[in-house]
């Protein structure tokens, strides 16, 4: 048997192991923090746009916090960086591209509820915010999508990493 078929039949057993979770109401209805999210990465509203770049490829994210007297005062993207920055621009401060006073999300508010704010509002990235708006966190669709494919683990076919475009696949083994 090929090996990418004998580690996704692995992985869908350990994932079977665990228990056959089946999405329903209760679970997207349950708080953000079941994301297990990201602690927030920020910098202050003066930080040019150079370091802004420097702190996310360093961490590998596709977003900055922008923090002042531990406040969120805005959220910086890449899409931020892809429409509204010149390469002259990376010595001005971040404060002058951030969206500044995003919208927000606390850890207690459903899954649910996240997913309509992102799809409505357009946002791939929304900041956790505590009662008095210090960030404690950051979700992104990817976090909600990843979240919602664990309770799929034998409804999701896998192809193989040479699959051409044309292949068709007309049951689960592939035939």
């Amino acid at each position: 048997m090929e090996e990418w078929i004998e580690e996704d039949i692995d992985l869908l057993t350990d994932k079977a192991n665990k228990g056959n979770r089946v999405l329903d109401q209760h679970m997207i209805r349950a708080p953000i923090r079941h994301l297990n999210p990201r602690p927030p990465v920020s910098l202050p509203p003066s930080a040019t746009v150079d370091e802004m770049i420097r702190v996310m490829r360093e961490h590998r994210i596709g977003c900055v916090l922008v923090v002042e007297a531990e406040r969120l005062v805005g959220i910086i993207t890449e899409r931020d960086l892809l429409l509204k920055l010149d390469r002259a621009d990376v010595a001005r401060p971040i404060r002058d591209f951030m969206t500044p006073d995003p919208e927000v999300l606390a850890a207690t508010d459903p899954i649910v509820y996240a997913l309509n704010k992102m799809s409505v509002g357009g946002f791939r990235h929304v900041p956790l915010v505590d009662d008095e708006r210090r960030p404690v966190g950051i979700i992104s669709v990817k976090d909600i999508v990843d979240y919602i494919v664990d309770f799929f683990p034998n409804d999701v076919l896998t192809l193989p990493p040479d699959a051409t475009r044309g292949q068709a696949w007309r049951g689960r083994d592939g035939g």
